[in-house]
């Protein structure tokens, strides 16, 4: 082969090689976190206004405080958010108990651009509604508005309902 062939096909395979470990490199800013949506989760309120006998305000402040853990869990391991803690004072940090211009305010201290908020109101025995909203902080603009209902008052149907509203969430309809 003549020499200047060679040269040629070699630098063609250097420009190759070197392209090659360029793409295959990690970005700095596709890194995990640099893409996600900072957002904070607020408390969940909770109304009961099922009319029982029996009084269930343990395991539902037990079921409460894991609904909205789970979804700062399941949040953070979709890939689309990263959670910011909200730090209230006095806590507890939510739509119910604390004022909404100082929640928004918590927020953005916090570094969100997004704040999720809510509450669940038992209606009976059977059934339950979970509303949530998002908005976006800066903009001070509603995003995310649902209203899901759903069966049962155990920690299984508890369970269930997050996870469908953190696909709400999470899906391309979701807040961005």
């Amino acid at each position: 082969m003549r020499p200047d062939v060679v040269g040629a096909l070699r630098r063609v395979l250097a420009g190759l090689a070197a392209a090659m470990l360029v793409l295959a490199a990690p970005s700095w800013a596709d890194g995990p976190t640099a893409t996600r949506i900072p957002i904070a989760v607020a408390d969940f309120d909770y109304t009961d206004t099922s009319g029982e006998a029996g009084n269930q305000r343990a395991e539902h402040a037990a079921r409460l405080e894991a609904f909205a853990r789970m979804i700062r869990i399941d949040l953070a391991d979709s890939g689309k958010y990263r959670v910011v803690a909200l730090a209230c004072a006095p806590p507890p940090c939510s739509a119910g108990r604390t004022q909404p211009a100082i929640l928004l305010e918590d927020a953005r201290r916090a570094g969100a651009r997004l704040l999720l908020y809510g509450g669940i109101q038992k209606m009976s025995t059977l059934i339950q509604f979970a509303k949530s909203q998002v908005v976006d902080v800066d903009a001070d603009k509603l995003v995310f508005d649902r209203l899901i209902t759903f069966r049962g008052d155990s920690d299984e149907a508890w369970r269930r309902a997050e996870q469908f509203l953190v696909g709400e969430l999470v899906s391309p309809n979701g807040p961005h």
